[in-house]
């Protein structure tokens, strides 16, 4: 099991924020570690809301399928999926600070299977390279969002 928790301080209302990272139609346009993304589920993101999503992971496209197991309108969600004999669960949330908002993105993972389980060790050694990534991901979405408010 491994956790990873990123906060980002971003100079943009909460519900700014909160509008960028449900909107997944828009998401490759401004996340730039995402490929492609194609909705699964009609309407706005709710519990239960599923997409495709396509990312270069360590040099390598990947394609997952997530879905929303947890919704809390205008503060955040968590997504998760099945990849690998793991499941990862991420969860968004905004909270608002004086001037802006502190983006905060939480990912877990488990194993699932023996042959997860036996490759745990090594999940240490790429926690560098998904933490870089998601980095990223957190500062797409901060230029974003000022952007908009600017």
């Amino acid at each position: 099991m491994g956790n990873l928790t990123l906060e980002m301080e971003i100079d943009a209302p909460t519900e700014v924020v909160f509008q960028l990272i449900t909107d997944l139609e828009g998401a490759e346009q401004r996340i730039d570690g995402i490929e492609k993304i194609e909705l699964l589920t009609e309407g706005p993101m709710q519990e239960g809301t599923r997409w495709s999503e396509t990312r270069i992971v360590m040099g390598r496209s990947s394609t997952e399928e997530l879905e929303v197991i947890r919704f809390d309108p205008g503060v955040g969600y968590t997504a998760a999926c099945e990849s690998c004999g793991c499941r990862y669960e991420s969860a968004f949330s905004c909270k608002a600070k004086e001037g802006g908002t502190v983006l905060r993105l939480s990912l877990s993972w488990r194993a699932l299977t023996l042959m997860a389980k036996l490759m745990s060790p090594l999940s240490k050694m790429m926690a560098g390279s998904v933490r870089n990534l998601l980095e990223q991901d957190l500062l797409d979405i901060k230029k974003a969002a000022e952007s908009v408010t600017e």
